[in-house]
């Protein structure tokens, strides 16, 4: 019989209060009826325990014909250089196909970020998993949008957000991972890391904010970070949102022209956007020296965000089921806690 875990343990960090609402009632409208329909399957497997396929219900039309995550993995001889930001990797879908496939899998990703948090209550080899989501990409790349269409579609309870900008002076007195620690997702949570660790070594490599050989070091230094937190049962999904020049200035553009995204725009954005080549080079480095095999890259074309979005989702839902969880089981006695329920 498993062992329930006090609310009150201690864990890898804590949960977000927030949640963004959906950018429009009939984004709104599309997650909650998939909600509803895997709710209606998930009671009718509880009827029929003996039928896995009890109240499965029909999967939707997809315009997905390949498994993106392969397609997307950084692996040997990988050149940012020779990638294309307006590709759609295994979808032959238009923008309207892949809306309605992110509403429709949100459903799934919701039901095991469930699972994956009951499972972190209970005492059992499913205890310790997690989800860490790495999003790195030049300004406007589309971070914020995966976190309110990819992320924002599950439960808030069992979502932490951490944005790593300039270090303060206290997170300068100590190695440059003691920040990024302290915003490890807990047990049961999924962790989204808008900018991350990498700053460290692509602003701190482009901009020479350390000397070339406290660079070097710090790659094998994130190697081993990563492979930590594998070991402890945190799935790194680690994702470089993948835009051009032209694009990136188009959405500046679009962000000073209109009032009601004007917030969003940084004048330093353009000095970053000055220094392009030099970061494309830098993430060039950090593809060749950190996308291992415990925690490797994945290189999102952006052009197009409701691709990316997708893809994303894709990536995350892929960590999820590859996490096997069930329900875990009570810890009390069913029979008699329904007599219970009947006298009372």
């Amino acid at each position: 019989m498993a062992t329930k875990k006090s609310k009150g343990s201690k864990s890898k960090g804590s949960k977000s209060k927030s949640k963004s609402k959906p950018t429009s009632e009939e984004q709104a409208a599309k997650v909650k009826d998939a909600k509803a329909q895997a709710a209606e399957a998930e009671a009718q497997r509880a009827k029929n325990p003996a039928d896995p396929t009890a109240g499965t219900p029909a999967l939707p039309a997809t315009a997905w014909v390949a498994d993106p995550t392969p397609r997307l993995r950084v692996g040997a001889g990988f050149r940012l250089s020779d990638t294309d930001t307006r590709a759609t990797p295994g979808y032959e879908g238009r923008k309207s196909d892949g809306e309605r496939d992110l509403a429709s899998a949100a459903a799934e990703v919701d039901s095991l970020q469930e699972k994956l948090f009951a499972n972190s209550l209970f005492e059992g080899p499913d205890q310790h998993r997690s989800i860490l989501l790495v999003l790195q990409g030049m300004d406007s790349s589309g971070k914020g949008g995966i976190v309110r269409h990819v992320v924002g579609s599950v439960d808030p309870g069992g979502v932490t957000h951490a944005s790593f900008k300039k270090p303060t002076d206290e997170e300068l007195s100590h190695d440059f991972l003691w920040r990024i620690r302290k915003r490890l997702p807990a047990d049961g949570q999924i962790g989204v890391f808008d900018r991350s660790h990498y700053e460290d070594v692509l602003a701190g490599r482009v901009l020479n904010l350390a000397s070339p050989e406290e660079i070097d070091g710090r790659y094998g230094v994130i190697n081993d970070f990563e492979r930590e937190l594998t070991e402890q049962g945190t799935t790194v999904v680690k994702v470089f949102l993948n835009i051009s020049p032209d694009e990136q200035k188009a959405r500046l553009g679009a962000r000073l022209e209109r009032p009601d995204k004007q917030w969003k725009y940084n004048p330093n954005d353009i000095d970053s956007r000055l220094l392009w080549n030099q970061y494309q080079d830098a993430y060039q480095v950090v593809f060749d020296r950190t996308s291992t095999e415990a925690a490797p890259w994945h290189v999102v074309p952006a052009d197009h965000k409701w691709y990316a979005r997708l893809a994303v989702q894709r990536l995350v839902l892929d960590a999820l089921q590859h996490l096997h969880q069930s329900w875990p089981p009570a810890d009390y006695d069913i029979e008699v806690e329904k007599a219970r329920l009947a006298a009372s």
